[in-house]
């Protein structure tokens, strides 16, 4: 079987299942890039293939793929893929769905607005940022709508933004549950960023988390058309009926 790289990306866990039973060749435009194939004396869990087959297109999707920072930067110089780079770990970044684009767009506008007099800046993917826990331990993370406040400050000679996001906003899908609120949120959380949004469109919620000393000082869950308050900026507010479609 063949199936192209964007409908593997889509569909990873049918592609999965029916690795187990023949072998499926990835292809970008029209040209074989990659086989995905079940493993021998494998493990098989919940009916699914497990985690070795992952590992043999990792190299290709970056799609868990451990490396280290200077491996990253070239698989992301070598591809026309969006990828992150968190805690040494590669993740492919999927074509964010109609739901998902709302939210952002919605968002955008009524940061825009809040921050047009500020010297504040609303920005919005793909713009990468650079994260570091220590000086070694670099993450490159690409959120999908941020707050800038010290954007001139901290521009590099290639004009890429070197510093921190005050506020971060990523509105999450099923498959990028576990990056979101648990990978990213702990990245945040440790490299100084202040307000994290989390936007959920499936389940029409959003908790805001307000970060202090690189722990959690305050947060809360918004459900049904509560009004969202930002903890760190008086007067953001985002009545949640416009957000979601």
């Amino acid at each position: 079987m063949k199936v192209s790289s964007t409908e593997l990306q889509n569909n990873f866990g049918k592609y999965l299942i029916l690795a187990a039973q023949e072998d499926i060749f990835i292809t970008r435009n029209g040209t074989e890039i990659a086989k995905l194939s079940t493993v021998k004396n494998c493990n098989q869990v919940q009916g699914t293939v497990a985690r070795e087959i992952i590992q043999e297109i990792a190299p290709v999707y970056g799609y868990g793929k451990r490396a280290t920072y200077d491996e990253f930067l070239q698989i992301q110089q070598n591809s026309d893929e969006r990828y992150e780079y968190i805690d040494g770990e590669i993740f492919l970044l999927a074509s964010p769905k109609t739901a998902h684009q709302y939210s952002v767009t919605k968002l955008t506008v009524i940061f825009s607005n809040y921050f047009q007099d500020s010297t504040c800046t609303p920005i919005v993917a793909p713009y990468d940022i650079e994260l570091r826990r220590t000086p070694e331990q670099v993450s490159i993370v690409q959120p999908d709508l941020m707050v800038i406040c010290d954007l001139e400050d901290h521009l590099d000679d290639n004009d890429y933004y070197k510093g921190v996001p005050i506020l971060i906003v990523e509105v999450i899908s099923k498959s990028t549950q576990r990056k979101d609120l648990i990978q990213k949120l702990d990245l945040y959380m440790s490299c100084g960023v202040k307000e994290y949004w989390i936007v959920n469109p499936n389940n029409r919620q959003v908790t805001v988390y307000h970060f202090e000393e690189q722990n959690i000082a305050n947060f809360f869950t918004y459900k049904n058309n509560e009004v969202i308050h930002s903890y760190i900026f008086d007067g953001l507010l985002v009545d949640m009926i416009q957000i979601f479609r």
